[in-house]
């Protein structure tokens, strides 16, 4: 008797994700530009020149730039149009307070929750920064950074405090942006960011909490000194 033959498996066509539009891809141009100093503090954005480089229409470039004030990237000053907004130092210090309350949180209960799969993520995680470090390339020590916390938000099952650190994501990105290319931060930064990931799969949370507030204290340091250095240039120009 011969043989059935075997059953097309069954193929779904549903998109589950929607392609990003023209204004989402003009919005992540512009914000990683901002984020990654290629536009300094201070610096204007003139719509004419932001259409001929990303390529769109003036009413997008409207649209990406309200919406890059509300992220505080952008302000807009009255008579002069809109500039890329300066971080004061009084801002980051918030920043880095809030990071380092939410992040010690999230790495202590990582420690006692972490499945071995998310330990495997951040471990992978961890391995993509180092070699994004070893090719310097910051965009993606960037990336994988992002990557790595949202792994451990989610082994400590705090999908709230995450949503909590994506809304101030952009000015986060932009202090580590600043903060990665200090000298030595390469093996400091990711160092300390080794300590974190042990003690969480050694399964030891009040080090993993530890751990987690120092990086944040260092890495607070070196923006506060960054901060200073650049207030004190624009005061001497």
């Amino acid at each position: 008797m011969t043989p059935a033959p075997p059953r097309p498996r069954s193929l779904s066509l549903r998109i589950e994700e929607a392609p990003p539009t023209l204004r989402e891809l003009a919005l992540e141009r512009l914000r990683t530009a901002i984020v990654e100093h290629h536009f300094p503090p201070g610096s204007r954005l003139t719509e004419r020149e932001l259409c001929q480089q990303l390529g769109v229409s003036r009413s997008v470039v409207r649209e990406v730039i309200r919406h890059l004030e509300t992220e505080g990237l952008v302000t807009s000053i009255p008579h002069h149009g809109p500039m890329v907004a300066r971080l004061e130092p009084e801002t980051a210090e918030q920043i880095y307070e809030i990071r380092a309350l939410l992040e010690s949180t999230a790495a202590h209960d990582a420690a006692l929750r972490a499945s071995p799969q998310q330990v495997e993520d951040m471990r992978a995680a961890l391995a993509a920064i180092a070699a994004a470090y070893a090719a310097g390339d910051h965009h993606a020590v960037i990336l994988s950074t992002t990557r790595f916390y949202e792994a451990m938000f989610a082994a400590g099952g705090k999908g709230v405090a995450w949503e909590v650190v994506k809304r101030l994501n952009s000015r986060i990105t932009w202090l580590r942006s600043m903060t990665i290319a200090s000298p030595g931060r390469a093996t400091t930064g990711l160092g300390q960011m080794e300590k974190i990931f042990a003690a969480i799969a050694q399964r030891q949370p009040e080090a993993a909490a530890a751990a987690s507030r120092e990086h944040v204290n260092r890495a607070a340091a070196i923006a506060r000194a960054l901060l200073r250095e650049q207030q004190q240039a624009k005061d001497r120009a």
